[in-house]
């Protein structure tokens, strides 16, 4: 597995300041690899249900919270800005969300369900800095919150990658257009998820585009 490399905005404002050598949250890609993150079994289809529900823009963070089979059992959508890639700040975005939206599993001795992260951002799909930082504070909230830590995924102009897996898509991308909740395809079933907002409603996943 390989990873390119490419600096953004937030990553050249940490360098210069030092914020991401002086605090290390951020995960470099083997560390992240070497962590034994759990391989989705069709992460086009998570992918494109998360974006016909959120619709993000840059900026934009998704965390989703699978059970078993990998089903959809709770999501929410957040834009986060920061002046520097720091996981401890991403981790609480993280965790306040997660709290909403889903009770905790720490009284399990083996986490049940595992929280997925997509990200919307400008750039290529290359990692970044900014990139280890979500991973990180994705790692981090799992544990405090009782979950398995899953993917980490990037949405960009040119489609959708699964960071460590080398699995990804052209569509749909940061500028597509999100779908319609209500398509449904032989094979599919209607979910129940709930929102930010704590109440739960019926919701369909999409075709795999």
């Amino acid at each position: 597995m390989t990873f390119g490399f490419a600096p953004s905005s937030t990553t050249s404002l940490a360098m210069a300041t030092g914020a991401a050598s002086r605090h290390g949250r951020l995960l470099e890609p083997a560390e992240w690899t070497a962590a034994g993150i759990p391989l989705l079994s069709n992460p086009r289809e998570l992918v494109s249900g998360l974006h016909s529900r959120h619709a993000p823009g840059p900026s934009t963070a998704v965390i989703a919270v699978l059970g078993p089979e990998e089903r959809l059992v709770a999501s929410a959508s957040f834009v986060q800005r920061s002046n520097s890639a720091d996981g401890w700040e991403y981790r609480n975005a993280l965790l306040s969300r997660l709290r909403r939206v889903i009770p905790h599993d720490l009284r399990r001795r083996t986490p049940a369900r595992t929280a997925v992260l997509m990200y919307c951002r400008d750039g290529d799909e290359r990692w970044t800095e900014e990139d280890g930082a979500w991973m990180w504070g994705l790692r981090d909230a799992c544990t405090l919150h009782g979950l398995r830590c899953g993917a980490y995924i990037t949405l960009t102009r040119g489609g959708w990658q699964v960071l460590g897996e080398g699995r990804g898509g052209r569509s749909p991308g940061s500028d597509t257009r999100p779908g319609h909740l209500g398509s449904l395809t032989a094979e599919t079933a209607p979910l129940t998820l709930s929102t930010a907002g704590g109440a739960a409603e019926p919701l369909r996943r999409t075709a795999a585009r």
